[in-house]
């Protein structure tokens, strides 16, 4: 019997003790897309990358519209044909659908110019963002930020521990 009252007191005393710690974490929200429409060269980055990748959808696009012309024609002349010219025409075709999937790959692919390009204009901007709200969580105690714009799970949060206007001033923004 002393041992089950010995046992459950331990464990009371326990859960408190967890209860306790659990209530002294510290959490911050941020709105990450509040803060970067906030950073006039995260503003400017985009655009850049809307203009390039733009550039490089109209050059694939034409690729394809000359394979799709190409294919066309073959059809309308394919009854004048000879088989080696068939053979050939076809070839080209091919040839023409592949180069527009190749520079497709080479411009958007998972490894392609538009993700290294994102990379080398947003990596600097998110470093920064980072440093500021490590700084900010440091100073204020927080142990986690969550991102409430990209966390759909987050029902409610009290508005007074979103840190988002102290890492923009932190940035200098």
């Amino acid at each position: 019997m002393k041992r089950i009252l010995s046992l459950a007191i331990m464990l009371a005393l326990s859960s408190t003790l967890f209860i306790n710690l659990a209530a002294a974490q510290k959490y911050a929200l941020i709105d990450m897309e509040y803060v970067l429409k906030n950073i006039p060269a995260y503003e400017r980055a985009s655009e850049q990358l809307n203009q390039v990748s733009k550039r490089w959808q109209a050059e694939v696009e034409a690729l394809n519209t000359e394979a799709s012309t190409m294919y066309k024609n073959y059809q309308n002349e394919v009854v004048f044909l000879s088989q080696e010219q068939k053979v050939a025409r076809q070839d080209a075709i091919t040839q023409k659908e592949k180069e527009a999937a190749d520079l497709k790959k080479k411009y958007f692919g998972p490894e392609g110019e538009l993700f290294k390009k994102r990379e080398s204009l947003m990596s600097p901007i998110q470093e920064e963002i980072y440093n500021a709200v490590k700084e900010v969580s440091e100073l204020r105690g927080y142990q986690m930020v969550i991102d409430r714009a990209s966390d759909n799970g987050i029902i409610y949060a009290s508005p007074r521990i979103d840190i988002s206007n102290e890492v923009l001033q932190k940035l200098g923004y």
